[in-house]
């Protein structure tokens, strides 16, 4: 399996698909395959990449931070799926959004707009909510997927407000330090060498590294619930490690095993597209994990490059970084990702 993951990913990279990757395989809950390859900055010169290359997790933070502390409200007690968000936002509820719950939000059913170029307008996080606020609905609440970056920052607001904690703080207090996750959070301070480099930005007049991606988080300061979260294959490892064995990692109960099997859960079998807590779920149509993940498969992509992906059915995960946006904001990882779990899911049934 490693030389044919190896080679089909040194072609994409020749064919400027992505400037490298590290691509991390378990099964049955051994690491089978870590490799780094290619580069981590192509432009203005070429550094290679290496196994602890920071990346930025773009979307991937829905998930990997977003999710998780969300569930752990959920089994405290502190929420429930069906609490309106007007319970701890009441300014949310205008223009007909008084009926959207916190369910609606983690399923992306919502009937938010996907996006809003609020960056434009050099908004703080402040005003961006106030906004999102005042936003008109897309679609009718419950009745369709609209994969809602809106939706999750409205979450990370709720958590907020919860907990009386700043967002970056208190998802490294519950799930980072608890999982050993060193590399992982948002604003990260490592020495330049590190980053895999992303877009290149006309206001740096450079390519960024460890300054976020996505523009909207960037105009919020670096934190928010739907992207700026920086990591590493090895902190994600120990991430994916817990979700995979219902909430323990090394022995010990991060989250309750009834909180994570929630989380996988079809809540949208009336949409194209399934959705759990958080998660993608393998859908009838298009999926990022390919054709040969089971039907139990869930997961999640970033935009910069990232995905995480489970198939629970032969306890098998799939973490693939990249920095793809440093060759601009093509399509060719829309092809990459899928083609890639086929081999890695074809070679499994070799072992």
């Amino acid at each position: 399996m490693k030389k044919k993951v190896l080679d089909f990913l040194q072609k994409e990279i020749e064919l400027e698909s992505i400037p490298g990757a590290v691509i991390y395989v378990s099964y049955q809950g051994e690491a089978i395959l870590q490799e780094a390859i290619g580069h981590r900055t192509v432009y203005p010169e070429k550094h290679p990449m290496e196994i602890n290359t920071v990346f930025d997790l773009a979307s991937l933070t829905k998930v990997v931070a977003t999710l998780p502390v969300t569930l752990k409200l959920l089994e405290n007690g502190q929420i429930r799926l069906d609490d309106r968000v007007t319970y701890f936002l009441p300014d949310f509820g205008q223009n007909g959004k008084d009926q959207i719950t916190i369910r609606h939000l983690l399923t992306h059913t919502s009937g938010l707009p996907a996006h809003k170029e609020y960056f434009l307008e050099s908004l703080t996080t402040g005003q961006i909510v106030e906004r999102i606020f005042r936003e008109e609905l897309a679609a009718p609440i419950g009745q369709r997927v609209i994969y809602s970056d809106l939706g999750i920052i409205t979450l990370y607001q709720i958590i907020e407000k919860i907990t009386g904690t700043r967002f970056d703080e208190y998802v490294k207090q519950e799930i980072f330090e608890p999982l050993q996750m060193t590399d992982t959070g948002f604003n990260p301070a490592f020495e330049q060498c590190r980053y895999a480099a992303t877009e290149y930005s006309e206001k740096l007049k450079d390519y960024k590294k460890g300054i976020v991606h996505d523009d909207n988080t960037e105009s919020m300061g670096g934190i928010s619930g739907h992207a700026g979260l920086f990591s590493t294959v090895k902190d994600l490892a120990n991430f994916a490690a817990m979700i995979e064995n219902n909430g323990v990692f090394q022995g010990k109960r991060i989250i309750s095993k009834e909180a994570i099997e929630l989380s996988r859960k079809n809540f949208t079998p009336f949409d194209s597209e399934f959705r759990g807590l958080g998660w993608i779920l393998k859908s009838p149509t298009y999926s990022s994990c390919g054709d040969f993940f089971s039907e139990r498969s869930y997961g999640h992509t970033g935009f910069t490059g990232t995905s995480l992906w489970f198939d629970p059915e032969i306890k098998l995960h799939v973490i693939l970084l990249t920095n793809r946006v440093h060759f601009g904001r093509k399509d060719p990882i829309l092809r990459l990702r899928p083609r890639l779990h086929n081999i890695i899911r074809t070679s499994i049934l070799c072992l």
